[in-house]
């Protein structure tokens, strides 16, 4: 779900008016067997350059910022809990506001567990041990969660959130990474 705005249109009509004068002088040509060609390139361009202005449209109008972001977590439960507000910062709304978390195991990103620990067993081993169950170096090391926050925010809007999810329990010395963005 993509909230359009004015430049996402004006770019649209823009392609459009381009691609069409491209596809009318291909048909304009001489070589007759070159019109199909043409026009297939004159449609995959003007589809491609679509793509990365109305991306790069998204980017540039829809702001958004994290304020008052707190963490906890549930030792009981294994769980971690995020709560804060987003904020839409831009002058067009936004459909979806997407928060991101990033948990990275601390021994993993300053070296402190041993390089054995993250080697892959070769398929000679995993035929005479039977897969290795409950390994460190079958479990992931950095966890990526994304979740959607907010819908429909307004410029200048801000509304809270609250993110459950499970907390691996054989991570140590956790390091958080957080991002939040709209689309």
């Amino acid at each position: 779900m993509i909230a359009i705005n004015i430049w996402h249109i004006l770019i649209i009509l823009l392609i459009l008016l381009i691609s069409g004068g491209g596809i009318y002088l291909a048909f304009k040509q001489q070589n007759k067997k070159l019109i199909y060609p043409m026009t297939f390139s004159i449609i995959l361009v003007s589809f491609l350059i679509a793509s990365f202005l109305l991306l790069a449209v998204d980017k540039y109008t829809k702001k958004v910022s994290l304020y008052k972001l707190e963490n906890k977590r549930l030792l009981n439960l294994e769980k971690v809990v995020y709560t804060g507000f987003v904020k839409n910062e831009g002058s067009y709304p936004i459909a979806e506001v997407t928060f991101e978390v990033k948990l990275v195991n601390q021994g993993y990103a300053t070296g402190s567990i041993a390089s054995t620990s993250f080697f892959t067993p070769s398929g000679f081993k995993e035929f005479f041990s039977g897969g290795g169950a409950n390994i460190l170096y079958n479990k992931p090391q950095i966890i990526k969660k994304q979740f959607v926050v907010a819908r429909d925010l307004k410029p200048g809007q801000a509304e809270q959130f609250r993110v459950v999810f499970d907390f691996p329990p054989y991570f140590r010395n956790v390091k958080q990474y957080t991002d939040v963005f709209g689309h």
